[in-house]
């Protein structure tokens, strides 16, 4: 494969290159805290192709603030690549503070983090007190990706719940995570709605996200319907 010289200016121009317009209009849609302006409009498999054959890129992840929307997720996707733990948290904690978007968030999930649960948990708990929405949001779905299997203890779910919070895109990860929870620890996680534990908001919207799993049976949606507050 032929190597890529990666310079921030080059990765821009690459980037652009790659932008369709009517992907633009649809991504921007869904990215409300992200202005129109900074949105290319690349499809994921296409942004993931382009990191896969990325480089020395290593200026181009020290190189903050980037300009446009798919630099950010460029970025995450290039940290995913990182194969030492101690390397991939360093270069966690130096872009959080640049993540402003959820879709940006959502698609950082190195596969070194899952291998070592217990050194990462102590990072969980700290980004859990972070002031920043997306550093709160990227703790919450870590717990949901990697703690509800074989790694889960019920504490995850307290944790979870204790998160106090009026912004909208932590709710709704909490949410997440406790509909992701009943599809796999039922039992455990109801505790947490039958006697309403959450915030109401966060509360139905576990309902409303459970209600649409697939991985939830008739009779679990059913009784769930009933709890609705």
């Amino acid at each position: 494969m032929k190597k890529v010289i990666v310079i921030k200016e080059i990765i821009q121009k690459t980037l652009i290159s790659m932008g369709e317009e009517d992907y633009k209009e649809f991504s921007s849609n869904l990215m409300p805290t992200v202005e129109k302006d900074r949105v290319i409009g690349i499809r994921i498999p296409v942004l993931r192709k382009y990191a896969k054959e990325l480089e020395n890129y290593d200026e181009f992840l020290t190189n903050l603030p980037h300009k446009y929307f798919e630099e950010n997720n460029l970025h995450a996707f290039l940290i995913e690549r990182e194969i030492d733990f101690g390397n991939c948290i360093e270069k966690i904690e130096n872009f959080l503070p640049f993540v402003d978007n959820w879709a940006t968030c959502d698609s950082m999930k190195p596969k070194v983090l899952k291998k070592e649960p217990e050194k990462l948990l102590k990072y969980i708990k700290k980004w859990l007190k972070s002031k920043d929405v997306y550093a709160v949001r990227y703790a919450i779905n870590l717990l949901m990706s990697f703690y509800l299997d074989e790694n889960f203890n019920k504490d995850y779910l307290l944790i979870v719940a204790n998160v106090k919070s009026d912004e909208y895109y932590i709710n709704m990860m909490r949410a997440w995570f406790f509909s992701t929870a009943l599809a796999k620890r039922y039992k455990e996680t109801l505790h947490y709605i039958e006697n309403s534990v959450l915030d109401i908001w966060t509360h139905n919207k576990t309902i409303q996200k459970a209600i649409e799993s697939r991985r939830i049976s008739k009779e679990q949606k059913q009784y769930l319907k009933t709890l609705k507050r």
